[in-house]
């Protein structure tokens, strides 16, 4: 009997199920080679090992930095550093994923009981349907998902949460809100961006958490019916009334950043920031406290008139009295009276910069001005002797092409030191002999990494002495016979290494030439590759196979990375600010870079914006910063890479929180070796930055620091070039300034500071120190006279101290003036060396303080410039100028003796100077130009322009003093032919003819 149809009295929306014993059987599945359990098992382990390969750098990357900072016993400080970024990124996470689960969580409570239908209705349910009980999960999933999202930039504020953490009192009040300098430096960083940070968050959980009301049918776009429900009206409010409460958070901490306000005549909170900006901050902390009443008062309201009356207002306020009415007061009130409106607060910016950047201990020693006599050059034979001959920058190509040794050997700079060489204390010029992989003669792996290592060795050449030709009188330091003593003179470690190397390997090292020994490396540095999983790990890092693969390597060999001194210490202590020039220091036999470190910030109240125009390439005070300290001596050993961070300045309240954060990582200074003291130098960086503000700042009254009379500017660069100095000669190197009202100098190159062996008036002896000259401001540099100069001491019993020398009387010419004198005066000479095939360079423009005067040594250089062969620069001669007068001679000695009536300063002292006695009869004069000229013709037949033009510019000198003694009167000798100097190439028939010379008193 069939069964009766009764679907005429179902719901049309019914469908018939046919039950499970009415269906066919399903055939029976054919299982696969693995089974379902075993693709799964395939296809985990192919995405792991997807995984590996992509994350395998970060990986191998990660345990590569470990093993580093644990070879530099300096494991706890690569922990501490990834802890505390880790525990940032943890508690900013969470505290958003707590934040934004809440406000979900709430958003869905509130849900309405009742949904409106419509098409819009319908999509929502389609997804509400997709999520079912899944409703939690989402919710904890999204809150995640955005609090990492939020949470990881915290990663790059972990210094100042260190610095907050460990804050310190500068003991320095500022004088406006009355707060420790340390609340700006230490606390308000950290507390600046956790209030951004919470009104960002905030505004992005609204904004989930308004998504999730339109989910859950809380608020409908589409017209018609009730669009905001009541409850989501009271919630939106609240989270609004948090948002008004962090702005008010925001404005109270934007007023202490007004003391670094760069709105007034100076740095600083300045009358307009004080009589406008901050009571319009106060007036918007009020308007927010108000917006969040009336947003909480709108929870019973439940409506959305006060909250647009409380943004509308806020931003009326906002825009009024926190934008437009400061702009008012400055152009109406401060412009017209800016000296009177202003004067309070340059007072204050005074006060301020001088101590941020250490300009208040200064010492003033006045210098009167008076005539300079042959005598009292004589008694000041000793400074005369210490002038410094040789410039580094000169004659770093002489050094390269002389002591370079090999192609595959180089010298990034030279740096000037003092040592003890032939019985006294003299300056020294000194290089690092480093490797030059680019001039190795096979590029090879192997050749790159495990044969060519290492540099080896010093050059090294007292700055004060030449020999006959000119060139430096280089020092072997590698014997134990000499003041240094170099006993371990290979340098794995230098300035601007970038690639790795393998120690302790198969393969020999180093050079035969230099190094026959050829020893295997025996020091603790770098990382042992005694084990696959670290070889590994670096062949990966590396993307290099060999590191791998190479049977060369062995278990204890050592591979050495990171091998630039500057990159090793800005690993261990990122939070410094490093110089751009370290320089080697031999001590107790073994050679060591020394880098100076900076601490710095831009949060010290009212002081100055440092001028960090032309601060060396690569110096790590090229930012923005108005506090500046030295306190530490990072030394990093060039054989082994290990590094010590002396702390040399203990009262920088920045450095005691570095300290206090990482106690493992530095070492005080009082256990720094005796050799390294003698050794510090000032860093020049540092000077530059401090001589550039000390020019205005060495006013203290604020009327005269505004009208700036009396300011100082430092000295215009005399150039190195012929011509290239300031003013008449020839244009200088302009530097792109940004628009300003302030007083400002002009933009053009300015004098580089440089160390002298100086001897300072009524000193016994003399110092080590930096020097920098000042002339009086000018808007447009027409004031070139000197009118004082600095000194900064590197000796150890007075090192740091910074004393200014001032001009008092008749100012004497400054160093642009001496050089534009120069250029003209022997303009002939000047002509007759600048020729094809050779050039005049001009060296460092040196003070000497002599009598109640001051005197101006500079050395010229002739530099060849022939095609196809690399530049040497050797000392050609040596002017000396005082007043309105210049002289010009071999030597010191000599170009003094010209200047001032037969001056000897001689002192029996080698300085490289010819023994011979010089010609005093006419006839003496005469037969000793014929010798000159023969010898001359001798260099042009060999095509030896150097030579040649210096052989007769010595031949023209001596027929001038003949003929002036024959005379009576002076008499110059022009030579008619004198452009026609040697050619690098053999001469033509018309270049053969020989110059004459005309006389003419």
């Amino acid at each position: 009997m069939q069964p009766a149809d009764v679907s005429w009295c179902l719901p049309a929306s019914v469908h018939w199920v046919r039950i499970p014993s009415d269906l066919p059987p399903r055939p029976p599945r054919t299982p696969g080679r693995f089974g379902n359990r075993g693709r799964i098992v395939l296809i985990v382990v192919f995405a792991a090992l997807v995984i590996f390969f992509l994350s395998a750098r970060a990986i191998s990357g990660f345990y590569v930095e470990s093993l580093w900072f644990s070879s530099m016993d300096k494991g706890s400080v690569f922990w501490g550093m990834l802890r505390i970024k880790v525990l940032l990124v943890a508690a900013f996470s969470l505290g958003f994923a707590a934040v934004a689960y809440v406000s979900l969580s709430v958003a869905d409570r509130l849900a309405p009981f009742v949904r409106s239908t419509g098409p819009e209705e319908q999509i929502l349910e389609r997804y509400r349907d997709l999520i079912g009980h899944r409703q939690g999960l989402v919710r904890i999933a999204t809150a995640a998902i955005f609090g990492l999202i939020a949470g990881l930039p915290a990663t790059s504020i972990w210094q100042e949460w260190q610095l907050f953490r460990h804050s310190q009192q500068f003991g320095v009040s500022d004088a406006q809100f009355g707060a420790d300098a340390g609340f700006y430096v230490f606390k308000l960083p950290f507390l600046t961006y956790l209030v951004n940070w919470m009104f960002a968050s905030f505004v992005i959980i609204t904004l989930l958490t308004v998504v999730a009301h339109y989910i859950n049918g809380g608020i409908r776009l589409q017209p018609g019916g009730r669009q905001v429900t009541a409850q989501v009206k009271l919630h939106v409010s609240a989270l609004l009334a948090v948002l008004a409460l962090l702005k008010a958070a925001d404005y109270w901490l934007q007023r202490f950043s007004l003391t670094t306000s760069q709105r007034g005549a100076v740095d600083g909170a300045t009358y307009t920031d004080v009589k406008a900006q901050l009571p319009a901050l106060q007036l918007l902390i009020l308007i927010s406290l108000l917006a969040a009443a009336l947003l909480i008062v709108n929870v019973r309201q439940k409506g959305f008139r006060l909250p647009i009356i409380a943004v509308g207002l806020w931003a009326a306020v906002a825009v009024i009295a926190g934008t437009l009415y400061p702009a008012l007061v400055q152009r109406f009130q401060v412009e017209p009276s800016e000296s009177t409106r202003e004067r309070d607060y340059i007072a204050r910016n005074i006060e301020a910069t001088r101590v941020a950047f250490g300009l208040e201990k200064v010492q003033v020693k006045p210098l009167t001005t008076g005539p300079v006599t042959a005598a009292d050059v004589e008694r000041n034979a000793a400074a005369f002797r210490d002038v410094r001959l040789l410039d580094p920058d000169i004659v770093l190509p002489t050094f390269q092409v002389e002591q370079g040794k090999q192609t595959d050997y180089k010298f990034v700079g030279l740096d000037v030191d003092r040592y003890e060489v032939a019985g006294r204390v003299q300056q020294v010029v000194l290089a690092a002999r480093e490797l030059n992989a680019e001039g190795l003669p096979s590029q090879t792996w192997e050749n790159r990494h495990l044969a060519y290592t290492h540099g080896y060795g010093l050059a090294f050449a007292p700055a004060s002495a030449v020999d006959n030709e000119g060139l430096p009188r280089y020092v072997e330091v590698s014997s134990p016979d000499n003041a240094l003593g170099l006993t371990r003179p290979q340098i794995y470690f230098g300035d601007g290494r970038s690639d790795y190397a393998i120690v302790g390997t198969n393969r020999p090292e180093g050079e035969a030439t230099l190094d026959p020994a050829r020893p295997k490396y025996t020091g603790t540095g770098g990382i042992e590759l005694s084990s696959r999983i670290r070889r590994a790990a670096f062949a990966i890092h590396f993307s290099e196979y060999n590191l791998f693969g190479s049977r060369l390597i062995e278990d204890n060999s050592r591979i050495l990375h990171d091998r630039d001194v500057r990159d090793r210490v800005n690993k261990l202590a990122p939070f410094l600010k490093l110089d751009a020039d370290p320089y080697p220091v031999v001590v107790e036999g073994k050679l060591i870079w020394v880098i100076d470190a900076y601490t710095t910030t831009d949060r010290y109240p009212y002081a100055e914006r440092a001028d960090t125009r032309q601060l060396t390439d690569g110096s790590g005070l090229r930012s923005a910063f108005n506090y500046v300290r030295n306190p530490v001596k990072a030394v990093v050993d060039a054989y082994d890479g290990t590094v010590t961070l002396y702390v040399v300045d203990d009262t920088d309240p920045i450095i005691k929180a570095w300290r206090s954060a990482f106690p493992t990582l530095f070492t005080d200074g009082s256990l720094m070796p005796t050799g390294l003291l003698d050794h510090l130098r000032y860093p020049e960086d540092m000077f530059r930055v401090q001589t550039n503000l000390y020019g205005r700042y060495q006013l203290e009254d604020a009327g005269e620091f505004y009208l700036q009379q009396n300011a100082w500017s430092v000295a215009q660069d005399p150039g190195t070039e012929q011509n290239s100095s300031v003013g008449d000669a020839g244009g200088q190197t302009q530097i792109t300034l940004a628009p300003t009202t302030r007083a400002t100098d002009a933009n053009t190159e300015r004098f580089e500071p440089y160390y002298t062996l100086f001897h300072a008036p009524g000193a016994t002896s003399p110092e080590f120190v930096l020097l920098r000259p000042f002339v009086q401001f000018s808007k447009n540099d027409e004031r070139k006279q000197l009118r004082a100069f600095m000194t900064a001491s590197s000796d150890r019993g007075s090192y740091g101290t910074l004393t200014a020398y001032v001009i008092e009387g008749a100012l004497p010419p400054g160093p642009v003036n001496v050089a534009d004198d120069i250029s003209k005066k022997f303009a002939t000479q000047l002509t007759l060396l600048d020729q094809n095939g050779s050039k005049v360079k001009f060296g460092d423009m040196q003070l000497v303080p002599t009598a109640g005067g001051v005197v101006y040594i500079r050395p010229w250089f002739a530099e060849s410039t022939g095609q196809n062969q690399t530049s040497v620069a050797s000392l050609d001669s040596v002017s000396a100028s005082y007043g309105s007068s210049s002289a010009r001679g071999a030597t010191v000695s000599e170009a003094l003796g010209n200047l001032f009536a037969g001056a000897n300063v001689d002192g029996g002292e080698d300085n490289g100077e010819p023994s011979s006695e010089a010609p005093t009869t006419i006839e003496e004069k005469l037969e000793a130009a014929a010798d000159l000229y023969a010898e001359a013709q001798q260099a042009k037949a060999a095509f030896d322009s150097k030579t040649y033009v210096a052989k007769i510019e010595q031949a023209v000198k001596l027929l001038e003093e003949a003929a002036t003694l024959a005379t009576g009167s002076p008499v110059t000798v022009v030579p008619n032919g004198a452009a026609e100097e040697a050619p690098a190439d053999p001469p033509t028939e018309s270049e053969t003819s020989e110059p004459s010379v005309t006389a003419s008193t």
